[in-house]
């Protein structure tokens, strides 16, 4: 059996059960912070999440020789599109009736960048000490979505140039990536905080730990492992995720 074949891209539950915990881990913490503390961890495991999906999709199709970079993003555009708009109509309804007129242009500026996804970028460069209150920024959680969407714009291009011409590489290249980013980001926390919270390059390291994975399963797809240790090893997977959210 060939590796193509034996990575199944099938429907993955645990994967959508992870998600879920993770986007529940956020909106606890907003909610709930002083029993959520490290709630917010939950969009690094998003990140995670997300980067090990697309690469593994990605990856077979380069491997089977029918990856198209215009129907990949189509397919992301569908996907992301209609729930993104829904959200912006929704909240522009409710802030209309909630704030007064004079924040109408800061809410018409969130718009507009979330709808070319460089959210991110736009509350970057508005945060500091004159900054808006984040309680009247109804589309501040839309900074997570814009680096998605920037990173599934950018990743299929680098993932094609080393496929091409480094493909025995690959993993070297995604680890050396993702070490520059995590130094980046450790460096960042500290000099540039607010860069270092909303920006891609720091926070490419956790998509690519990520799409680390999926290389890693794409190229050893049967590893001998029992139902049992499988089930342990979810489990302490599991509590771990509750320690970072209750305790970090």
């Amino acid at each position: 059996m060939n590796n193509t074949s034996a990575f199944n891209l099938k429907y993955r539950p645990d994967i959508d059960g992870l998600r879920a915990l993770a986007v529940l881990s956020v909106v606890f913490h907003h909610a709930f912070k002083s029993y959520f503390s490290g709630g917010f961890v939950g969009v690094d495991i998003f990140f995670v999440l997300s980067g090990y999906l697309i690469t593994s999709i990605i990856y077979k199709e380069f491997t089977t020789n029918t990856f198209s970079l215009f129907v990949f993003w189509i397919r992301r555009a569908r996907r992301i599109f209609p729930a993104a708009f829904v959200v912006m109509l929704v909240s522009t309804l409710a802030f209309s009736f909630i704030y007064p007129p004079s924040l109408f242009k800061d809410l018409g500026q969130s718009i507009v960048a979330q709808s070319f996804f460089v959210s991110n970028i736009l509350f970057f460069y508005e945060s500091g000490y004159f900054d808006t209150s984040a309680s009247v920024k109804p589309l501040l959680h839309t900074w997570s979505l814009s680096v998605e969407e920037q990173f599934y714009f950018f990743f299929p291009l680098l993932f094609w140039a080393i496929y091409r011409y480094f493909r025995r590489s690959l993993s070297y290249f995604i680890f050396i990536i993702c070490l520059l980013s995590l130094v980046l980001s450790v460096w960042g926390s500290s000099a540039y905080p607010d860069a270092a919270f909303y920006l891609l390059p720091t926070r490419v390291w956790e998509l690519g730990a990520g799409s680390g994975l999926a290389i890693f399963h794409f190229n050893n797809p049967v590893i001998s492992i029992n139902k049992m240790q499988n089930n342990l090893l979810g489990i302490f997977g599991f509590f771990c995720n509750l320690m970072v959210y209750f305790l970090y």
